[in-house]
């Protein structure tokens, strides 16, 4: 007789890696899990001998990497009486915060950038149900505002200064290594507040001292042009991408960032918008995989650097990508701009003709 175990999320299926004891009440909506999808086609096209995969974060329960971090975060504070959450938000966090506290019966408040946030974002955000309060301000500037309400009003703060989500975001890099039997050579990632490069590196390096593998990856860190303070080497004011999940100018993990960019031997580096949406255009025309375009920075950078050498031919790769690409609705219609339905009669001569015109 076969046994079937469902799986009910990370926090279940990690339990004895995470912060939880028997009696914590888990928040989950089935999060992590999510598919590690080897790049069959992009590989042949640039001629490089090189495994790359990409961690799809997209399909998680909100369509980010975001609940990895939201399901610890928020089991946590009702673990400790909490009745509201607060964060500021691109758009991701915000929707998975706003998702989690419906599931846990409490109140979310996000903080976002009016204008400034992608429409699939903002209508999950509304569809959740929470309080959203727009700023005549950046995601930096939120930021700082709900660091100072947390000191006046009951509320948990669950962006990523909280250490509870990068005990959550860390099971990424445990899935990696359980899929694969070892950690990749090079492990590239988008960076906006950088708590995910310091989350995966966090992960890599318990499963390397409990020796469940024995190597740990380089770490790439890439930002888009407009938003790049580590490639800067400073803090900026005014980032500018379109690429809003990562348009951050103040990484909350700065100093915790580039102790992993220090531990693993990594870099960070900078793309333009153009590099950046080429690179998500290519991952759906080629693969068959839609992320937003943040998300696809990762698979920017990794290319540049398998190009120049830096990455070199043999390497096993794998690139977070860490939303999905219907999160962002306006630049993936603004991108295929030239591309149009046909609109024909209804009638099988017509249909076949736009067949045959086509092939």
């Amino acid at each position: 007789m076969t046994t079937h175990k469902r799986y009910t999320g990370l926090i279940e299926f990690y339990r004895d890696r995470l912060p939880v004891s028997a009696n914590t009440r888990i928040i989950s909506l089935g999060e992590g899990n999510t598919p590690l999808i080897q790049l069959q086609n992009i590989p042949r096209l640039i001629g490089k001998a090189v495994d790359i995969y990409v961690k799809f974060e997209g399909l998680n329960p909100t369509g980010s990497f975001k609940d990895r971090g939201m399901t610890m975060a928020v089991t946590k504070a009702v673990e400790a009486g909490s009745q509201a959450i607060i964060c500021a938000s691109t758009g991701n966090t915000s929707a998975s915060a706003a998702a989690y506290a419906v599931r846990a019966g409490i109140k979310a408040f996000v903080l976002i950038p009016e204008g400034k946030i992608a429409l699939g974002k903002l209508a999950q955000t509304l569809m959740y149900d929470a309080k959203i309060i727009q700023i005549n301000g950046n995601f930096d500037r939120g930021m700082a505002l709900v660091k100072e309400v947390a000191e006046l009003a009951p509320v948990t703060i669950v962006n990523s200064i909280n250490p509870f989500r990068i005990e959550g975001q860390k099971t990424a890099a445990f899935e990696i290594v359980d899929e694969l039997g070892f950690a990749p050579d090079y492990h590239c990632l988008p960076v906006g507040n950088a708590g995910n490069i310091t989350a995966y590196w966090k992960g890599y390096n318990e499963y390397a001292t409990e020796r469940v593998c024995g190597n740990r990856p380089v770490m790439c860190g890439y930002q888009a042009a407009g938003a790049a303070p580590f490639v800067a080497g400073e803090m900026i004011d005014n980032p500018e991408t379109v690429a809003t999940a990562i348009r951050i100018g103040h990484p909350q993990s700065w100093a915790l960032a580039w102790n992993v960019q220090k531990e693993s031997g990594g870099w960070f580096d900078k793309f333009t918008d153009e590099q950046i949406l080429a690179a998500q255009k290519m991952l759906s025309q080629y693969e068959g995989v839609f992320c937003e375009p943040a998300s696809a920075t990762a698979l920017a950078g990794a290319l540049h650097d398998i190009s120049t050498g830096k990455i070199p031919e043999g390497s096993k790769i794998v690139c977070t990508l860490t939303g999905n690409g219907i999160k962002d609705p306006e630049i993936a219609m603004l991108q295929c701009a030239d591309t149009k339905p046909v609109t024909i009669d209804a009638s099988l001569d017509a249909v076949k003709r736009a067949i045959l015109d086509s092939l």
